[in-house]
């Protein structure tokens, strides 16, 4: 019986695939563990400390609102990040968007609140999720150019998936971080708990810095460097050569909506009048629904190592339009388990094939002199508008915030281009790291074979 053995990457040193995929994994944990928490906040904390707690629907909108704020910053973070990647190298801006997650975050804890400082409060709050935004815009697509240039042919969907599964990592860690703060008696809940989790960011900036600071740049960068050069002004280049393919992971990138509905408005929809769930059997959901989406995505990316990146990717697209669906109907009836099976199925599952399957599929489109800019152009300009998803569910869901099929059928809208962007993308699993990005891409990976 022969299978196929992956060719060893000759230009990389022994282990340093996953040691870039480690460290992708434990840097985007630590920094999505900052930009979840405070999701978390936005949803159940900050309408009463930053807002005008006697209008309680205005106050959820314009916290959640300040949510969105952070999305809104990314695409500008992409634009000088990702230049900055592609000139000087993804590890410097590994440990660049580390530290400044970690000091954006620890400010947040530090703020005085709305009965302290009155309007300058939420305008101080503002600021730190812009610092947040521009953080996060660089974080995944140097994590995932990282490991998708130190990755052995045939496995690239599997050691890029790390960044995504870090990702949800960080978001298991917030939640459970929250579960015990959400149980504290209200007064102390709002006068220091809710500062904790923000706080702990001292520990994320360190320990992530000792990390990243150690890895090696990428073989494909610095043959890059010490070949051709790098660019010298690889927007330019992106746009000329590879504008659909940006539009291809715009499009891509509005899949995340998914996660932003089901992580902060979904939430906030559960745990208010309407409903009347526990804040901490909710944080729950979402605590389990990562745990299992930590296993699951490695699984379908190692599955689109197989099968491409184009069939998973729409497997999570269509499948979490349909599950969110009837994840909110679940919430809407009140029923726990029912709320938990389906939270778990929609965000643990469906919807980690498409989470895991992106750092590969949108990275493999663009060529190494520009695949940073490329990555995080086209993805933070769809988060931006995922970000805001939760504004609008919102208002969509109506003045007592309640009417859960619009927000379902928002978040289907939003499924869509994402299918459209997948189908229209060429297929890259099978082809060679030099080719990536070429108009004439097509030669398949040269795989080496043992007998068994």
């Amino acid at each position: 019986m022969s299978v196929p053995v992956p060719a060893p990457a000759s230009d990389a040193p022994a282990g340093q695939p996953w040691k870039a995929a480690t460290a992708a994994w434990i840097g985007s944990a630590l920094e999505y563990y900052d930009f979840f928490a405070y999701g978390s906040a936005a949803a159940l904390i900050f309408p009463k400390v930053f807002f005008d707690a006697s209008a309680p629907t205005t106050a959820t909108l314009l916290s959640l609102a300040t949510f969105g704020v952070a999305y809104a910053a990314r695409p500008l973070g992409a634009l000088v990040l990702g230049h900055v990647g592609d000139r000087l190298g993804r590890k410097k801006i590994m440990v660049f968007t580390l530290l400044l997650m970690g000091l954006s975050t620890f400010l947040i804890g530090c703020l005085p609140t709305r009965a302290q400082a009155g309007s300058l409060a939420p305008v101080l709050l503002v600021l730190c999720r812009v610092l947040q935004g521009i953080s996060a815009a660089g974080e995944q697509a140097g994590a995932s150019s990282m490991s998708l240039e130190h990755a052995p042919e045939h496995r690239r969907g599997f050691f890029t998936s790390f960044t995504l599964s870090g990702t949800q990592g960080g978001q298991l860690i917030a939640t459970l971080v929250f579960i015990p703060i959400a149980r504290l008696p209200e007064d102390q809940l709002l006068s220091w708990g809710w500062r904790v989790p923000f706080w702990l960011s001292v520990a994320v900036a360190v320990v992530g810095y000792v990390i990243r600071r150690r890895l090696r740049e990428t073989p494909a960068f610095a043959k890059q460097a010490a070949g051709e050069g790098v660019v010298r002004l690889p927007l330019a280049v992106l746009l000329r050569e590879h504008w659909a393919d940006v539009l291809r992971v715009i499009a891509g990138a509005l899949i995340a909506s998914v996660s932003t509905i089901f992580t902060v408005w979904a939430l906030a929809y559960a745990t208010s009048d309407a409903v009347g769930m526990s804040r901490t059997s909710m944080l729950w959901v979402g605590a389990l629904a990562n745990l299992v989406a930590l296993a699951a995505i490695p699984l379908w990316a190692t599955l689109s190592d197989r099968i491409g990146r184009r069939p998973v990717f729409l497997i999570g697209a269509v499948g979490s339009a349909a599950a969110m669906a009837g994840y909110l109907w679940a919430i809407s009836t009140g029923s726990y388990p029912l709320t938990l099976a389906l939270g778990i199925v929609a965000f643990g599952v469906l919807y980690s094939a498409a989470n895991g399957v992106w750092p590969a599929f949108y990275g493999e489109m663009f060529a190494t002199r520009v695949r940073l800019s490329g990555v995080a152009i086209g993805t933070q300009t769809g988060f931006a508008v995922a970000g805001f998803a939760v504004t609008f569910a919102a208002r969509i869901a109506g003045p007592g915030g309640d009417d859960w099929s619009a927000v379902a059928l928002f978040t289907a809208a939003l499924c869509v281009p994402p299918v459209v962007a997948a189908l229209s993308a060429r297929e890259t699993h099978t082809v060679p790291a030099e080719l990536l990005g070429e108009r004439d891409a097509r030669r398949p990976v040269p795989a080496q074979r043992v007998t068994a």
